[in-house]
Order: structure tokens, then sequence, then C-alpha cells
């Protein structure tokens, strides 16, 4: 099978539903492979799949992010573009400085008991729905209202607003995947962009008013006390997508991980109490069920990866989700072992663009995975999982499970 073909299944309503034959696939032509310029798929010049390419490309500041044609035009565009999870140095720089200012230490530890709170709140919520032994959906009673719930207290964000809220990130989500990027899809992306932007402004001005312990009054504070190069606007777009970034991965590791969790009932039992294991656990899930799938980088030179040839600008796919199942780093990639030696995974990516929020859904992951199955060690899966259709974000939707209380 060349290259093509392997794209072509990967993007596939197939591929998009399990992806990982394909990255396997594409690991036995080498770390990246050239993409022909009659394909399909011609918009990349090469696909990367290997861990340590992609590492490397990823922590090299002069690969760069491109910008689409046309990409002034929409709002939604506009708005990831000047962000700093999508803009370039000094940029970037400037824009994430302001961010490690505000997201201290000091606010990720008091983060702890509200995760605990959360966590036990949506415990006696599953407890509640499976009783008598009816099925629960783990998404909606667990998976997605734990960080939703966290990140609301964290950034600040009321939680009577967090249905509206969903239905904007689920609007954006559907834009971003590889088969999204049809003229209906961009006018809901678009109109979500514009809600959000006026939903933050009307924020802000509230916290100027009435400041408090959260993320935006911290921001706040620092862009109106001076010497903080950010304007509202980037604000704005920088509270958007940090908050669709962090709360949308953590919903889909946990969704991700709890199949690969109850096929090792051992891992399950000897979850709670032991915190190396859960750390353990949730490196391991993000691993093997990556919820961000690729990323891409532009060409500050000509130049060659792995004798591969990639011209200035054009324009390289980095297969995050299938970086982490390289052999060549991962012996026996498609096997649990929340216990395996080797480098870390790629889920939150490396280098300037590295996950702002990753120490929160890693923090989340945690403190809930034990607690979960300390209250539910009977938990079953009982219908097959719904997957999103996305690539980009690959996750499960709807996970139906006994509790088994």
């Amino acid at each position: 099978m060349d290259v093509d073909e392997i794209l072509t299944g990967l993007y596939s309503e197939a591929g998009r539903q399990d992806p990982y034959p394909w990255y396997a696939a594409l690991h036995r032509h080498g770390p990246v492979s050239a993409v022909p310029a009659r394909a399909e798929h011609s918009t990349v010049s090469a696909v990367a799949v290997g861990y340590d390419l992609v590492d490397q490309v990823l922590r090299d500041p002069g690969w760069y992010k491109g910008m689409p044609p046309g990409w002034q035009e929409q709002e939604i565009l506009r708005t990831f573009l000047t962000s700093m999870m999508f803009v370039n140095p000094p940029d970037h720089t400037r824009m994430r400085a302001v961010f490690a200012r505000t997201f201290t230490p000091r606010r990720l530890s008091a983060l702890e008991p509200v995760i605990v709170r959360v966590v036990d709140a949506m415990l006696d919520r599953m407890a509640d729905a499976g009783a008598g032994g009816a099925e629960v959906d783990f998404v909606a009673d667990f998976a997605y209202p734990v960080p939703a719930l966290v990140m609301a207290e964290f950034i600040g964000l009321p939680e009577a607003d967090l249905a509206w809220y969903r239905q904007r990130v689920d609007w954006i989500d559907e834009y971003m995947d590889v088969a999204g990027k049809t003229p209906e899809r961009l006018a809901r992306a678009n109109r979500a962009a514009e809600e959000l932007r006026d939903y933050y402004r009307d924020l802000i001005a509230q916290r100027r008013r009435r400041p408090g312990e959260d993320l935006i009054s911290g921001l706040v504070e620092a862009l109106d006390g001076g010497g903080v190069e950010l304007t509202e606007d980037e604000l704005i777009s920088n509270l958007i997508v940090l908050f669709n970034a962090s709360f949308v991965t953590t919903v889909y590791m946990f969704s991700n991980g709890l199949p690969l969790l109850l096929a090792h009932p051992d891992t399950v039992a000897a979850l709670p109490g032991d915190d190396a294991l859960a750390r353990g656990c949730v490196d391991e899930v993000l691993r093997m069920a990556s919820p961000v799938h690729f990323l891409a980088r532009s060409a500050p030179r000509d130049t060659e990866l792995a004798g591969v040839p990639v011209a200035r600008d054009e324009n390289v796919l980095l297969l995050i989700g299938g970086a982490n199942r390289d052999p060549a780093r991962f012996p026996d990639p498609d096997r649990f072992d929340p216990r395996r030696d080797g480098p870390p995974s790629l889920a939150f990516g490396v280098g300037l663009h590295f996950c702002l929020g990753s120490a929160v859904s890693r923090l989340e992951g945690r403190l809930a995975l034990p607690r979960l199955f300390a209250r539910f060690p009977g938990l079953a899966v009982t219908q097959e999982p719904t997957y999103s259709g996305s690539l980009f974000l690959r996750g499960i939707d709807k996970l139906f499970v006994a509790t088994g209380s």
C-alpha cells in the first residue's frame, strides 16, 4: 500500500473510527513519507509518524504554523490565529509570558480540592443514575462535567453557562477536523467564535468591577496594571482557545481511557491508594489514546527530514497519535503498560506550543481515576463506544456503563 492509499484510508470514516492500523502501515514506510503532488492529500508535502522526528520538528522554533489564505475574513480563524496556540514567535513568546505569570503553581495547587469536590459530586450523580442496574452514559455523567466544571471554576466561567458554552465548543471542534471544512461547519464555527467573543467581553467587564481569584481576574489585573503586551482582543482569543483545548482533551482522556483501563482489571483494582500507578495510567492513556492526533508545521527553509525533501513553506503533517505508538520508541506499542519506561508521550506537544493546560489535565486524571474505581470497583462497559468521528480530536462521545452498585 502506498502513502496516498494509506492517507485515503486514514481520512475515511473507518479510519477516523480506528486510525491505528493506518499508523502502523505508515511506520512500515519509515519515520516520514513524501506525499505525491498528484495525491488527494497534496496540501501537505510529507507525513511524519516517527516519534523522534515529530519530536524534533515540534521542538525546532523555526518550523512555523502557516496561515491559511483568507484567514482574516473568518471569525473562527481570526480567533485561532491571534492566540498563542497558533501564532509564531515573537507574538507567541509575548502572549505566553502573560499567561505564565497567572498560570501559577499556587493556582494549580488550589485546584486539588476543587477537583476532588467535583469528582465526588459526579460520582454521586453516577450512583443515582445507575441505581438498580440502569445504564449510565459515562461521558455525560462524568467525563464531560468533571473537566468542564473544574476549568470553569479555574478560568472563572459561571456553571450555569456551561450547557450554552458546550454547543459552541462542539461547533468549533466539528470545523477543526480534517473532514470539517464545509461551508455549513464554517458558518457554525464563525457564529460560535462571534458569540464567545461577546461572552468573554462581558465577563472581563464583570471582573473589572468585581475581581475574584480566578484566571480571568488575574489576567485582567495584569492587563490593566500596565507593562503587559497583550490586547483585550488577544486575551479573548486566548481564553477561547485555552478553555476549548484544556477541557475537550480531558473529556477524551477520561472517555478514551476507561475501556483501556477496564481491560486490565488488576491495574484497576490496584489504582485506589497508589499515586504512582495513577500517574502511570494517565500517561499511558494519553500515549495510547491521544485526544489530539495531528498537528501541522511549515518548513522554514528547503530541508530534508530523514531523507525526504521538504521545500521552504511546504507543510508537513505530524501524526501525534502515530508517533505515540512508534515501535522504535515504545516496544510492543499496542500493549497497555502503566509502568512502561521510555520517553513521554507527545499528547500535549513539546517545545514552544506545549499545552499550557496539560498540568491541569494530568492532575484531574491522577485524582479522579482512583476515586472512580474505589467507588465503582464493578464498573463495566455495556455497549460499544460511540466515537466522535473526528481525527483531529479523536474521542468517545458516548460510553454506556453499569456501575455495579
